[in-house]
């Protein structure tokens, strides 16, 4: 866990990492249909990759409207601090672009992770992908 490092991506340079991990959370793991999980909004958003001693375990993106998305962990690094990492990332990144509105759409089971980065729930539960969420916000000081 030493060597965690979060970097912003290139989307073209990083692709095959970027969805592999996807992939391997999302789609294998999740059931998430493929033609949920890829859309035109990777093509301009800001992408972070999470890597230890160089290794890619973890991805997010940022939009520019400030919702952050796709956040994903492979499963052996969980619980090891990287999605908070990532998180972190995707926060400074929206606030140094004048984001302070932070918006995501959340697993129902993940709530109390957003909350802890300073999010709040301000939807009622719903479907996507066949998973219930919920919206949350986050709103800079």
């Amino acid at each position: 866990m030493s060597n965690i490092e979060v970097r912003i991506a290139d989307w073209q340079q990083d692709n095959a990492e970027l969805r592999r991990i996807r992939e391997t959370v999302f789609i294998a793991e999740q059931s998430v249909p493929p033609e949920l999980e890829w859309d035109s909004d990777d093509a301009d958003a800001v992408h972070f990759l999470a890597l230890e001693s160089g290794y890619p375990i973890g991805t997010a993106r940022l939009l520019n409207d400030g919702h952050i998305g796709r956040v994903s962990v492979l499963r052996d690094w969980r619980g090891m601090n990287v999605g908070g990492a990532l998180m972190k990332a995707a926060i400074d990144e929206a606030e140094r672009r004048g984001l302070n509105e932070q918006r995501l759409t959340a697993q129902v089971h993940a709530t109390s992770f957003y909350e802890r980065l300073g999010f709040e729930v301000v939807s009622e539960e719903f479907l996507e992908a066949g998973l219930p969420h919920v919206d949350m916000l986050r709103k800079s000081h």
